[in-house]
């Protein structure tokens, strides 16, 4: 269990079994653990000493969607290329709150200019963007920071994207995933670790997102992360919509 101490932080990444959690004291390489959680909450409730949570999931959402997405998906896939599909475009916040695919997309046409439905990808993300949205307050943003794998391996690859797809066909792509395992040895982390078998519920992609996601955890922590896009916005919440890297 991470000890009582304020330098621990964590990469979180959703997964089918809830919330997987690469969780590191950046002064000990030793101390380097990883735990699925089955709501975010439990997260942010049974690891209230963590520093920085990075996770990849929106925070922040539009009352109405324009061109393009929120601004961070903008900003984002800039830097992106061949892997910029990688960033869904998020509908606005009443789209989100529908359960039902055909209701989200009626709410997304109405609350987007111009009239875009909601992908069949992102809808499955709409329980967990939830559970966010619930919790997530203004005065949380000091603890927890949106972030997106494929930006975060930009930003530790020498901000370049990776030349490897992590998918193919909706299926994982081994060799793009050794890719990014051996991208994130170079940056300390162990690999045995990264290596381990997933515990159930979390797929090799997931561990490997949330490794990378620590790593965007310690470069906030240490006040070398920036948000994309930099003059970002609030939503009807207050909350910032930004994804840091």
């Amino acid at each position: 269990m991470p000890e009582n101490n304020d330098n621990w932080v964590a990469g979180v990444d959703g997964c089918k079994a809830g919330w997987v959690a690469v969780l590191r004291n950046p002064a000990d390489p030793d101390q380097l653990e990883l735990q699925v959680f089955a709501s975010f909450a439990a997260l942010l409730n049974d690891r209230p000493n963590l520093k920085v949570i990075a996770v990849d999931m929106p925070i922040g959402l539009p009352d109405r969607l324009t061109s393009g997405g929120r601004g961070p998906e903008k900003a984002a896939r800039r830097h992106l290329g061949m892997r910029q599909s990688s960033v869904f475009t998020v509908p606005s916040r009443a789209a989100v709150f529908e359960d039902d695919y055909r209701a989200a997309c009626t709410t997304a046409l109405r609350t987007s200019e111009p009239p875009k439905k909601v992908s069949k990808q992102c809808f499955y993300l709409f329980p967990k963007i939830r559970e966010i949205d619930t919790v997530m307050s203004p005065g949380l943003e000091t603890l927890v920071y949106e972030v997106h794998p494929e930006l975060a391996f930009w930003r530790l690859n020498g901000e370049r994207e990776m030349s490897l797809p992590k998918k193919v066909k909706s299926r994982a792509n081994p060799e793009g995933l050794d890719q990014r395992r051996d991208l994130l040895v170079t940056h300390g982390l162990d690999g045995d670790f990264l290596d381990q078998k997933p515990p159930r519920g979390c797929g090799r992609d997931d561990l490997l997102d949330a490794a990378a996601n620590s790593l965007i955890a310690e470069r906030i922590l240490d006040g070398k992360a920036e948000p994309f896009p930099s003059d970002y916005q609030r939503d009807g919440k207050g909350l910032r919509m930004a994804i840091w890297a």
